[in-house]
């Protein structure tokens, strides 16, 4: 199996340890890159700054992103990711716990690929995460190349 890694966007520390472990729970990826703001989500993706000396050939399978974080919305990472042809295609998962349709609408409109709501409940949440896993991480076919 390729190599495929997953970043994690979120700055809540609950929703942080449940989306984790149901990472680790379904095994199916062999990495989870975890920042905690938007500003270092494109930091990340666009290997600058802190992460400047990250190889841009090893750029995520998929992006699980929150739309409200500190420093740079969830919104506005996905429209700058969606403008820089390098992290144009890469596949983006809304994960959030906002359930406003303009957030929604925005997301789409924006490029997300995906919006799905945070379940309230710790069990739920988990099984969400890990069937966003299996499908993102084993049936989604990517595009070959992000360059």
């Amino acid at each position: 199996m390729m190599h495929r890694k997953l970043l994690l966007v979120e700055d809540d520390a609950q929703d942080l340890r449940l989306t984790l472990r149901a990472l680790k729970r379904i095994n199916v990826v062999n990495e989870v890159d975890v920042v905690q703001d938007g500003a270092a989500a494109l930091d990340y993706l666009l290997c600058r700054g802190s992460h400047a000396g990250r190889d841009p050939s090893e750029g995520p399978a998929v992006v699980l992103l929150d739309i409200r974080l500190p420093k740079l919305s969830g919104l506005e990472v996905l429209e700058q990711m969606r403008a820089d042809e390098r992290t144009r295609k890469t596949p983006v998962v809304m994960l959030t716990s906002s359930d406003e349709e303009q957030d929604i609408l925005r997301s789409y409109d924006l490029g997300a690929n995906s919006y799905v709501r945070k379940p309230l409940d710790p069990g739920e949440f988990t099984e969400s995460v890990a069937q966003l896993g299996l499908y993102w991480m084993l049936l989604n076919e990517p595009p070959k190349s992000n360059e």
